[in-house]
């Protein structure tokens, strides 16, 4: 393939050269296993801490705070499942909307089956939490609030600050799974109230199988791997040293260039939203037009399958996709778009266009100009469109 346009950032990420660099090291020079207690080994478990106040340094948190993870599923599910058990003396009730990750859908999943009750709230037509329907959802027997900071498909940015005063007003435990935007969005925990926050090294530069769980001073939330006494006895297991040496440097590099990072990428994302909008007809514009990631845009064209749509992206050489990369193999329509009242054959129509900091004004114009063909050439080939233009 000559071109190769990568709009698929929500999904992952490149590593970053200044990353892999710092890593590297910790492959074949700095080896030692950091719970051992000689000191070539204890300069990788004061390597391991360093990361964990940049990180800690990220989010307005402590230290001693930060528990590293193989990744964002596994925090999600460490928060919901550990808080479920160390609170199911205080209540059985949890409180989730209908278009987080599947990391926290199918673990609520799972809870209801071990006999908690999960409220799954509804959203608006862009994607938001209402605040109102929220605070009616809360029982005596609430102890756990688990709203994402933005949505992985559609882009739009959840009411955070005002749904962790609530939950800390009433005394809940609130956990928000903030995958897409730690890196992306200034996040102060204790600013939003978050008692527990879910992030992932592979979304912001960084490498794969490697994350983090922020949990607050004092939440008693209990060990999720059982083992030996790594991350404080909360999970088990030799630490992924390269990894987390690489998530710090991703972090500390997603925070020195946030501000001009972000600024591009938003004036891109709305030079893409409004050159297709305007220029492509029957297609809309899925999730809030301006609350949202600064590098997502989520269309849904009509009278085409979005399946096609990507191959004769890809055959272009752009990378997107129809949803959350997690369930790119189901034929099933996005149950986020299908939440915010999209019928299924729209639905079906849907694109994700994820930016990234490399991502182009050209890019973007060869993109367009790719769409407006592939998108008229489907519809040539769809009797639905073939009927609708009859039928006006």
């Amino acid at each position: 393939m000559e071109k190769l346009i990568y709009l698929d950032n929500a999904a992952t990420t490149k590593t970053a050269p200044e990353v892999l660099e710092a890593m590297l090291p910790y492959f074949t020079e700095n080896y030692g296993n950091p719970s051992s207690v000689y000191g070539f080994a204890s300069k990788n478990k004061n390597a391991v801490n360093m990361q964990r106040e940049i990180i800690a340094g990220a989010l307005g948190a402590k230290a001693n705070e930060i528990y590293f993870t193989a990744g964002g599923t596994e925090a999600d599910n460490w928060a919901l499942k550990a808080a479920a058990e160390a609170y199911a003396e205080k209540g059985n009730h949890i409180i989730t909307t209908k278009i987080e990750h599947h990391a926290i859908l199918h673990t609520g999943e799972y809870l209801e089956k071990r006999g908690f009750e999960v409220t799954y709230l509804d959203v608006d037509e862009n994607g938001v939490v209402r605040i109102d329907e929220l605070r009616a959802a809360i029982r005596p027997t609430t102890i756990l609030i688990s709203v994402m900071f933005a949505n992985n498909e559609i882009g739009t940015l959840e009411p955070v600050k005002e749904i962790g005063e609530i939950a800390h007003e009433k005394g809940i435990l609130f956990h928000t799974d903030a995958v897409q935007a730690f890196g992306q969005i200034p996040i102060d925990v204790d600013a939003y109230h978050i008692d527990m926050l879910s992030a992932s090294g592979h979304k912001l530069n960084g490498p794969k199988g490697i994350g983090f769980l922020y949990i607050r001073k004092g939440i008693k939330i209990r060990a999720f791997v059982h083992g030996g006494a790594q991350e404080r006895k909360r999970r088990a297991g030799t630490e992924n040293v390269p990894g987390i040496i690489g998530l710090g440097a991703a972090t500390a590099r997603a925070v020195k260039t946030l501000e001009e990072r972000t600024s591009k990428e938003r004036k891109l994302r709305d030079y893409l939203i409004d050159r297709v909008l305007g220029e492509i007809p029957f297609c809309r514009l899925n999730g809030h037009r301006t609350e949202r990631l600064p590098n997502n845009a989520n269309f849904s064209f009509r009278f085409i399958e979005g399946e096609s749509l990507l191959i004769k992206l890809d055959m272009k050489g752009i990378c997107g996709s129809s949803g959350s990369a997690c369930t790119s193999g189901s034929l099933d329509p996005s149950h986020v778009l299908l939440a915010i009242g999209l019928p299924h054959e729209i639905a079906h129509g849907s694109l994700r266009l994820t930016l990234g900091e490399d991502t182009t004004r050209e890019d973007i114009d060869y993109v367009v100009a790719s769409l407006k063909e592939i998108v008229e050439g489907l519809r040539e080939m769809s009797p639905l469109y073939e009927d609708f233009i009859k039928s006006r």
